[in-house]
């Protein structure tokens, strides 16, 4: 069996240079007549070390990195593919500290498999989940995933399998599983990881769903900003096609469930889910007024499970592992693991997989190592440009949806934005209002005209237009829209701008924004 070098494929490892890099690689095992075959893995989640090429040797994975292309040829000499020593050296990759913290139950497989291999998803207990569950009856897979405790991973927190439940118990001839995989929010990647990366775990979970529910046909709506992703899932879709892991009869059972890659236009509000099934049927991606809920007249106005990519994720595991496994991670409500992912000014930037329970400043000062300028953290969004801005004295806060909630914050898709004493919280509180007046669909006045008079009121605190009045009207504005919002672009706007409000009062004073150099 020839030698596995392993290049990751993932985009955010391109974008650092790893298409440059497994060239150099491939063409120095020709040049040196090499007996190894160069795979084109997913990333393992740490951004800092990408590329990262690793090398399969008897005794287990060795790392290198980050890796140039000019670096290839000094790696080949000192026999890197034997585990050697070089100034570029990781050790096993197992035992990298940011791995190794990590419980990885989602993420099991991601940069460790060929993606689009079946062969390597099987061998490391891929379809494990989805053999159990063609066995079963559709009834009792809902149970499963519901006595697990997983919740929705896309930021509403809603209980999966209550979702299941109900469109298991709707009457229609045609149901729809669709998976939201429209990751819009800043610092999040872990969906687009997950496609890149292992889509066949992603395939699974919504074979499984569709078996649980009555679904025959699921969709993927993703964004027209990820061609890696789309182009690799469209690859795994047909690759598990042929497998018969999707299509009649799915792994010789009484089962059919098939499903089609969906591409959206880039709008920020088609990760709302009546948003994003607007556009999936063709029209402007327009929200919805609820009720009907989704799962009683969803896609094509049929009952409709839409999940998040890292929900379906973790569903294949529940089913092997069983739901008692899964729930025994985690606190209180929130069960299971959690792929956070660490961004902004941020020395160890990645996606580090853990049970629910660390505290913020765990993750930001301990996991993340503070800020790559190396001044003091100030504050941090924690999910995405909607969530609120958390100061340093909210840091033992544990990662969890009710301890977030209490402190009037959002775990949302679980990204953290870390931002050091440079940042300006008035200029962040006037971002999340210009960005939800740039992407509001429209529909409802409190989202359409709140965002656009939000942004007005800050400048008029910025140009001393009486500061305080102002900032009693912004406080009314953001009521408005917290409670009058159709959907939750509108009706979380105001986490971020309340939150600055209340933990940096101090930046709300009058003087010259500089909106224009930003």
């Amino acid at each position: 069996m020839s030698l596995k070098i392993y290049v990751p494929l993932d985009s955010g490892s391109i974008a650092l240079g790893a298409d440059d890099v497994a060239t150099a690689v491939a063409t120095e095992i020709g040049k040196r007549n090499i007996d190894a075959k160069l795979v084109r893995n997913g990333s393992r989640g740490m951004y800092w070390l990408e590329p990262m090429v690793e090398v399969e040797t008897p005794t287990g994975r060795f790392a290198y990195g980050p890796v140039t292309p000019k670096d290839v040829a000094s790696l080949f000499d000192a026999d890197f593919i034997a585990g050697s020593d070089h100034a570029l050296a990781l050790g096993p990759t197992e035992e990298i500290p940011f791995l190794k913290k990590q419980t990885r139950l989602t993420f099991a497989r991601c940069g460790i498999i060929d993606p689009l291999s079946i062969e390597d998803y099987r061998a490391y207990e891929g379809f494990a989940g989805l053999d159990k569950a063609v066995t079963m009856k559709p009834a009792d897979i809902v149970k499963q995933v519901t006595d697990s405790g997983l919740r929705g991973r896309g930021g509403a927190g809603f209980p999966t399998g209550i979702k299941w439940n109900t469109v298991l118990g709707a009457e229609s001839s045609q149901k729809y599983i669709v998976c939201n995989a429209d990751e819009g929010d800043s610092g999040t990647f872990a969906d687009r990881m997950i496609m890149e990366g292992e889509p066949f775990v992603l395939i699974e979970g919504m074979a499984i769903a569709g078996i649980a529910t009555g679904a025959t046909k699921g969709y993927l709506y993703t964004r027209s900003e990820y061609p890696d992703a789309i182009r690799v899932m469209e690859e795994a879709v047909k690759v598990a096609r042929a497998g018969g892991i999707l299509g009649k009869n799915i792994l010789g059972s009484e089962y059919d469930f098939d499903m089609e890659v969906r591409t959206g236009a880039g709008a920020y509000v088609c990760g709302e889910e009546t948003s994003l099934l607007n556009s999936l049927e063709g029209k402007r991606g327009v929200v919805r007024a609820k009720p009907p809920l989704p799962a009683l007249e969803g896609f094509m106005g049929r009952p409709t499970v839409v999940n998040n990519v890292l929900s379906l994720a973790s569903v294949p595991i529940i089913m092997d592992k069983g739901a008692d496994f899964y729930r025994d991670f985690g606190m209180g409500r929130s069960r299971g693991t959690i792929p956070i992912q660490l961004a902004g000014n941020i020395k160890f930037g990645g996606l580090f997989e853990t049970a629910f329970g660390l505290t913020l400043g765990e993750l930001v000062d301990d996991i993340g190592g503070g800020t790559a300028t190396g001044r003091p953290v100030r504050a941090v969004q924690v999910g995405g440009p909607l969530g609120a801005y958390f100061p340093r004295d909210l840091f033992d806060t544990p990662f969890d949806y009710e301890e977030f909630a209490k402190r009037d914050g959002l775990i949302g898709h679980a990204g953290i934005v870390v931002f050091d004493d440079s940042v300006d919280l008035m200029k962040q509180a006037r971002f999340a209002m210009e960005f939800c007046a740039i992407e509001s669909c429209g529909k409802c006045t409190p989202c359409r005209i709140g965002a656009v008079r939000g942004v007005e009121t800050v400048d008029k605190i910025a140009q001393g237009d009486d500061p305080d009045g102002q900032i009693e009207l912004l406080h009314d504005l953001c009521d408005t829209m917290k409670f009058g919002s159709l959907c939750a672009l509108g009706g979380f706007t105001p986490y971020p701008v309340l939150s600055a409000l209340t933990h940096f009062p101090e930046d709300f004073k009058p003087r010259a924004l500089d909106i224009a150099a930003e």
